[in-house]
């Protein structure tokens, strides 16, 4: 196996671990152990459990920057709605490891995991700005939509902890949530009031 195929291979245990128990809990020899490889193997990839975070994170972010995105055609309700779906997806697959990565005084939170969270929010901002055709996008419009992204972090870590709502409730809820914040917006800034057309 070449060195980048065996950090691969440690990357994806790491991350099918995740599915059993939290990344807090997880140490070098579980992974090692899973991996069928030595602990010294495992170090000469990742000098610490929490370089192994950042990596497998790192690929649960370029996962969710890669699949969200609006289709091109159909409304921006529709596209709203088949992007956060596919957020969705993701997050309940990697159901742990995104719980670990937002939770608020997590062991695994570093300014590094940080930016990788910020990274899927920068993406999330920039494609509905883009979809909605906003040249330059107010400060009050950009508000609306991180606030949204809040919105949407903060709920599904709920859903992912407590499982009482079908999932396609939340999704038209969030959803919706977004359109009323967008038309309240509407009426505190002229800039944007064309997205009631939408």
């Amino acid at each position: 196996m070449t060195p980048q195929r065996r950090r691969e291979h440690l990357i994806r245990t790491a991350l099918e671990l995740y599915g059993r128990l939290p990344p807090d809990q997880l140490s070098a020899d579980d992974v090692a152990r899973a991996a069928d490889v030595s602990r010294a193997l495992f170090y000469r990839y990742f000098g610490n459990v929490a370089e192994l975070h950042v990596a497998a994170l790192g690929t649960v972010v370029d996962e969710l920057i890669s699949r969200i995105a609006l289709p091109a055609d159909g409304t921006l309700v529709d596209q709203l709605r088949a992007a956060l779906g596919e957020f969705l997806s993701v997050v309940e697959r990697h159901a742990n490891a995104y719980v670990a990565l937002l939770r608020s005084g997590s062991v695994i939170s570093t300014s590094e995991t940080d930016a990788l969270v910020d990274g899927v929010r920068d993406h999330i901002v920039a494609m509905i700005v883009e979809r909605m055709g906003v040249a330059a996008p107010s400060p009050l419009l950009l508000l609306t939509i991180r606030s949204w992204v809040s919105v949407v972090e903060g709920a599904s870590l709920s859903w992912l902890q407590e499982r009482e709502l079908p999932r396609e409730r939340l999704e038209a809820w969030l959803v919706d949530q977004l359109l009323a914040m967008l038309l309240t917006t509407a009426e505190h800034d002229d800039t944007i009031a064309p997205i009631r057309a939408q």
